[in-house]
């Protein structure tokens, strides 16, 4: 069985991070660097507890479905994980992501790289150990990654051990609030913020409107499938506030 080269992976992660124009260290906003890629359409849709994503490679855009009915935390990871096999997997052009560990080698490059893209490696090498429950948090909350992420990812890097891991898995968000923070990472988008596609599907059916390829009325449909009726029908928050 072939073995897994993570010093590829990290280098890989590295490399689109620069790409993409962010340093080897930060932690990133992967949902807004997403949106502004003009090779990529993202679509925000609740799917069944088994499934953390999906992704198409198509000639005229990237097709990434993430499952909102996950954690936020869960969600960027899954993010990341598509990213991989849209700018490095040479294999199938659709990928099936399910929401447990995968025996296939494909889907564990595509774990690892996220990890990594995510967490650069030059981020943890100086963690110090022994590690607390209030660093684990102050972890998560820096990167915005799942606490089950995070631990696999420690637990790889010798940071901590498999008894270490069992003890952290437990009252995430009880540990989260002790140290401060509010949930937000653990728990799923609200239910009105499930529906979504942002990138390149929007940007398409603005510029045939521009250039009347389509009707304002075939427009407004094309948003209203895509779940953009706040696009097609304004803001619903009460208007907007310029600070």
């Amino acid at each position: 069985m072939a073995k897994i080269d993570k010093f590829e992976l990290a280098h890989k992660a590295l490399t689109l991070r620069h790409l993409l124009g962010e340093d080897a260290y930060s932690p990133i906003d992967i949902f807004a660097m997403v949106q502004q890629m003009d090779n990529i359409t993202l679509i925000m849709h609740p799917m069944s507890e088994h499934m953390s994503g999906y992704c198409r490679k198509c000639p005229y855009t990237n097709i990434i479905v993430i499952n909102s009915a996950m954690t936020i935390g869960r969600q960027r990871y899954s993010l990341a994980h598509e990213l991989y096999h849209v700018y490095f997997d040479d294999g199938m052009k659709s990928f099936v992501c399910t929401n447990f560990t995968s025996k296939e080698l494909n889907e564990q490059k595509a774990d690892l790289f996220a990890s990594y893209f995510l967490m650069p490696q030059t981020a943890l090498d100086n963690i110090k150990v022994p590690i607390t429950i209030n660093d684990i948090v102050k972890l998560e909350q820096y990167y915005k990654v799942s606490r089950k992420a995070l631990l696999y990812r420690l637990l790889s890097e010798k940071k901590i051990n498999t008894d270490e891991l069992e003890l952290f898995s437990r009252n995430v968000k009880q540990s989260a609030r002790l140290a401060g923070f509010n949930e937000a990472l653990y728990n799923p988008l609200p239910e009105n913020e499930r529906y979504y596609v942002y990138g390149k599907y929007i940007i398409n059916a603005e510029k045939m409107l521009n250039e009347n390829k389509i009707s304002y009325g075939k427009y407004e449909e094309y948003l209203l499938t895509a779940y953009r009726e706040d696009i097609v029908y304004g803001t619903s928050d009460g208007g907007e506030i310029i600070d």
